[in-house]
C-alpha cells in the first residue's frame, strides 16, 4: 500500500513532521490506515507527518465553517468547559442478526477505566454504568465542548433494522431504560442533534466505516460532523481495551500542551507503540475534519 499510494508522492510531502497531510480517500481507501503504512526503512508514515483525513473539499469546506461556529461561541476551553465523557454504560440488548433474539452486548470494564482517567485529568466526572442513560447523554451531547464516548459502537444497520433511519447507518451503545429506550444511540438521531462541542472522540470499535459513497463514507462521523462538530476521531477497526485506553489518555495528555489535534494524535500514538507496536493496537483512530480549535489549558 505504501509503494501504491505514497511513493509516488513522497518527494512532495513535507519535511517538517509538524506540517500536516490531509487525505482526501476515494471510496475503499477509506478504510486504509495511512498512519501505518511503512517505507522501505520501515518507518510507519505517522512518524515522519501529521495526519488527518476528509471525505471531501466539500466536507473539509463544512467543518472549517463548523470551527469558525465553536470559536465565535468559545475563544478557547478552560478547565472548567463542559466536557462530558461516557464509558461503558450498562449495556443494551440488540439482535446481532436479523430474526435472532436480541443479546445484552458484553461490558467493557476497559472502556470504563479509559473514561474514569480521562475525567480524572480534567477534575470532572465520567457517566458510567447505569447513569449512561440515552436520555441523559443525549440531553447533554448538545452542551458539551468535548464528547468522549467509549462504548460499543454498532456498524451494520441492517443489524439493527427498524429502529435506524434508512440510509444513515450506525449506532452507539448507551444505557437503556426499561419501558423508555433501548440505549441505541442511532446516526440518524446524531444527525438531528445540534451540537456546540469543538471535538468527538468515538472510542469504540468500527466508528469510521459505515456505507461507502462517491462522498465519503456514511455513518457515525458524518452525523457528527452534520450536527456541528469541526472535528472528530474515529475507529477503522475493532480496537482493544487496554491499548485504546492508553492512546485515549495520552491523546488528551498532549492535547493539554498543544491544541493542535492531529498533532496531539500523532505524538500520543508514538508513545502507545512503544508499549503496544503492533499496529491494529495504536493505528485504528483517524481524526477527521479540522486540527484546530481546542484549548485545553
Amino acid at each position: 500500500m505504501y509503494d501504491l499510494l505514497i511513493k509516488p508522492i513522497a518527494h512532495l510531502l513535507p519535511t517538517d513532521p509538524n506540517a500536516e497531510v490531509i487525505f482526501i480517500p476515494h471510496r475503499e481507501l477509506f478504510l486504509v490506515p495511512f498512519t501505518a503504512l511503512q517505507d522501505e526503512q520501515g518507518k510507519y508514515l505517522i512518524e515522519k507527518h501529521t495526519i488527518l483525513t476528509v471525505p471531501s473539499i466539500q466536507l473539509l469546506d463544512l467543518t472549517r465553517q463548523k470551527l469558525e461556529a465553536t470559536e465565535s461561541r468559545n475563544s478557547s476551553l478552560k478547565e472548567s468547559s463542559n466536557i462530558l465523557i461516557v464509558g461503558n454504560p450498562t449495556m443494551p440488548s440488540v439482535s446481532l442478526k436479523v430474526g435472532e433474539p436480541a443479546e445484552k452486548l458484553l461490558p467493557l470494564p476497559g472502556s470504563e477505566k479509559e473514561a474514569l482517567e480521562i475525567a480524572t485529568l480534567f477534575n470532572t466526572k465520567a457517566f458510567i454504568g447505569a447513569e449512561a442513560t440515552k436520555t441523559s447523554i443525549k440531553s447533554l451531547l448538545p452542551k458539551a465542548d468535548i464528547i468522549h464516548l467509549a462504548t460499543h459502537g454498532l456498524l451494520d444497520y441492517g443489524q439493527l433494522q427498524g429502529q435506524v433511519r434508512e440510509g444513515v447507518p450506525g449506532a452507539l451503545a448507551l444505557a437503556p431504560e426499561e419501558g423508555k429506550e433501548d440505549g441505541l444511540l442511532t446516526s440518524g438521531e446524531i444527525f438531528d442533534l445540534e451540537l456546540n462541542a469543538s471535538l468527538v472522540v468515538l472510542s469504540a470499535c468500527d466508528t469510521g466505516r459505515g456505507d461507502i459513497t462517491s462522498d465519503g463514507v456514511i455513518g457515525l462521523s458524518r452525523s457528527f460532523i452534520s450536527a456541528g462538530t469541526p472535528s472528530i476521531i474515529v475507529s477503522l477497526w475493532a480496537v482493544g481495551d487496554g491499548c485504546t485506553a492508553d492512546l485515549m489518555k495520552e491523546f488528551y495528555n498532549q492535547l493539554n500542551n498543544n491544541p493542535n489535534k492531529a498533532q496531539a494524535l500523532r505524538q500520543a500514538m508514538l508513545k502507545t507503540m512503544k508499549h503496544h507496536p503492533h499496529p491494529k493496537d495504536w493505528a485504528a483512530f483517524a481524526l477527521i475534519g479540522e486540527t484546530q480549535g481546542t484549548v485545553l489549558n
